[in-house]
């Protein structure tokens, strides 16, 4: 696909997903209508959309075509959009702003911050729930029950302490440990913060549109190996990026003097295990006979980026 039809598709994607957002946006009133204004203002904050977008694609490769994959899609984008939330609490990284903008804490108060965050969880798994067909007594249950109620599953399990929040878990200790990290902290780390919500957004994708076990370990492990590279490469921008491209400042982990797969490995390595990654995660996709190709260029463009 060509770079410039591949962003012509790129933006159009993320202009849908924008949209498809806005549609499950809970309604700001009531007595609990700051939380649910900070929830909003949080979610729309703007993005890559990625994690939702790779669940469309994969769910499409697969031969998913009904709208169930939708409230699942809002759910992964309200998970990932809560753990930026927390992240930047003063308890956290206390960081002020994000994308160009004030974070949430800092416009709506470190207190009402936590609680915009739990309400997006929350609500993240109130609106997937809503994938569930409707269910009439004394009628056959819906052949999607079961798959709605694995993706389920696979959500919970990804976004807690067996996935996302044990890796920021992991990444709080390392920040206080005196003794060197390995490579197995950091990957444990990469897999854990960053890799386990593309995992879920692929295998769900996967598991709704009724891929076989063997399809869906499959991208688990594409998705594994893209969020390590996505990782390692982060850590190398970190070093050689241009701080005006990134839109962020390059060489604060040096300053911070924070361990990463580069200061273990160096650059030369840290180049190499991203392109062997993503040899392998392109290898995987590159299985499956369905189409695939924006699929692709999404991940090797996510890797390969230089912002």
């Amino acid at each position: 696909m060509e770079e410039t039809i591949f962003r012509q598709e790129l933006q159009k994607r993320t202009a849908a997903i924008e949209e498809l957002l806005k549609e499950y946006l809970p309604a700001e009133e009531g007595y609990q209508k700051t939380v649910i204004e900070a929830m909003n203002y949080s979610l729309m904050a703007g993005g890559k959309r990625l994690r939702p977008m790779l669940m469309q694609e994969t769910y499409r490769m697969l031969g998913g075509r009904d709208d169930i994959i939708e409230p699942f899609m809002a759910a992964i984008e309200m998970i990932h959009t809560y753990s930026l939330v927390h992240d930047d609490l003063p308890a956290m990284d206390n960081d002020e702003y994000r994308r160009g903008r004030k974070t949430t804490w800092s416009v709506y108060g470190d207190g009402m911050g936590v609680l915009a965050g739990d309400g997006l969880l929350n609500y993240a798994f109130e609106t997937a729930f809503r994938a569930f067909p409707a269910y009439a007594v004394g009628k056959p249950v819906d052949e999607n029950y079961p798959r709605v109620a694995a993706a389920l599953n696979i959500l919970a399990r990804k976004a807690g302490i067996y996935g996302m929040i044990g890796g920021q878990n992991a990444d709080i200790e390392a920040e206080e440990q005196t003794t060197p990290l390995t490579t197995e902290q950091i990957l444990f780390i990469h897999a854990n913060k960053t890799a386990a919500l593309i995992q879920s957004a692929m295998t769900i994708g996967a598991t709704l549109a009724g891929a076989t076990d063997e399809e869906i370990a499959a991208l688990e492990l594409c998705a594994y190996n893209v969020g390590i590279a996505f990782q390692i490469q982060d850590d190398i921008l970190d070093v050689i990026g241009d701080s005006k491209e990134l839109g962020k400042a390059t060489g604060s982990d040096a300053q911070n003097h924070k361990q990463t797969y580069v200061t273990l490995h160096g650059l030369e390595e840290s180049g190499r295990e991203v392109e062997r990654l993503t040899e392998e995660a392109v290898a995987v996709l590159d299985g499956f006979s369905g189409e695939h190709e924006f699929l692709k260029e999404l991940l090797l463009h996510l890797v390969h980026r230089t912002k």
